[in-house]
């Protein structure tokens, strides 16, 4: 089975679904869907099958949770195919080359992991280097919206060579106006956003030298004991990202190791003792607050158990 057959089999299609309804079930489009399943599946194979798919227009809000953004959510037949391509494609294939380090959006891994790995980080630099040690603490300004078209077609073919395959990563890709930006909302855009800097991470890694070097999606860390060279990789890494159309914000920035850095909505700083210290920042408390006050007003309302 080709990797284009394996996407579009009723099999993978029914896996996907199941997938995509977890916790939609109530949902008018999954229920609306479910009705006539099996019609449903059967027809998106085939239009996928004979390239007739087409994706339906997106619906678009905006979030406020941790910082305001534009949220474009697809249909459900459209998170349907999203969830076979990334499971039987895109995943398997684009994860291969990821370094152990690139935390999102992959299974085993994640925001716990990350924060593990920067702690592991901190105690190793103090076993060799003892406190005196910093870290530039990186961060990608409107990393989703500044992603090109091109240059994430041209890595993705990188690794991707079956035609009919890219003929549906591309219709994804295409799918808004204008050749940069990709949603946020879609399942793939987590993975084309993972494989955007995978380059970044094998520069920082294999080129830069640095050892203890962490990247959740736009947010990256490197720690060293010579403050001038992370100076340095700033610049290097600043060139990098302009080649791909990015920017590093402006928060960017390099830090005494016992001072700590802001990561993964904690502050994990080094002290003198060697100890290790994770604490919950103050924007991370409000914003938890926040949601279990909405959650508090809906069950009330009688409209969440």
């Amino acid at each position: 089975m080709t990797d284009f057959e394996k996407i579009h089999s009723f099999e993978s299609l029914y896996n996907a679904y199941r997938k995509a309804r977890q916790g939609k079930r109530w949902k008018g489009a999954a229920a609306k869907f479910e009705v006539n399943l099996l019609e449903a599946l059967n027809l998106l194979s085939a239009q996928i099958r004979t390239k007739r798919y087409t994706m339906s227009p997106y619906n678009t809000f905006e979030v406020y949770e941790p910082k305001r953004r534009v949220v474009m959510s697809n249909s459900y037949k459209d998170k349907v195919v999203q969830h076979s391509l990334c499971d039987n494609v895109l995943e398997p294939i684009l994860t291969r080359s990821f370094i152990r380090d690139n935390y999102a959006s992959q299974v085993g891994k994640g925001t716990h992991y990350g924060l593990d790995r920067l702690q592991e980080f901190m105690r190793r630099f103090y076993r060799k280097n003892g406190i005196d040690g910093w870290i530039l603490k990186g961060d990608i300004s409107k990393y989703f919206y500044s992603i090109r078209h091109d240059v994430l077609k041209t890595l993705i073919r990188e690794k991707i060579t079956d035609p009919d395959v890219l003929w549906l990563i591309d219709l994804i890709i295409d799918s808004t106006e204008g050749n940069v930006g990709i949603p946020i909302g879609n399942q793939t855009s987590q993975l084309f956003a993972l494989l955007y800097l995978d380059g970044l991470d094998h520069f920082v890694k294999e080129k830069l030298g640095i050892k203890y070097y962490g990247r959740y999606m736009d947010d990256f860390f490197l720690i060293h004991h010579d403050k001038a060279y992370l100076q340095e990789c700033r610049k290097q890494i600043e060139v990098f990202v302009q080649a791909r159309g990015l920017s590093l914000n402006a928060k960017t920035n390099i830090f005494p190791l016992k001072h700590g850095v802001d990561f993964l909505g904690f502050h994990t700083y080094l002290t003198e003792s060697g100890a290790v210290i994770r604490k919950v920042r103050r924007r991370s408390k409000n914003n938890m607050k926040r949601k279990l006050k909405k959650l508090a007003a809906l069950h009330a309302a009688g409209r969440i158990d």
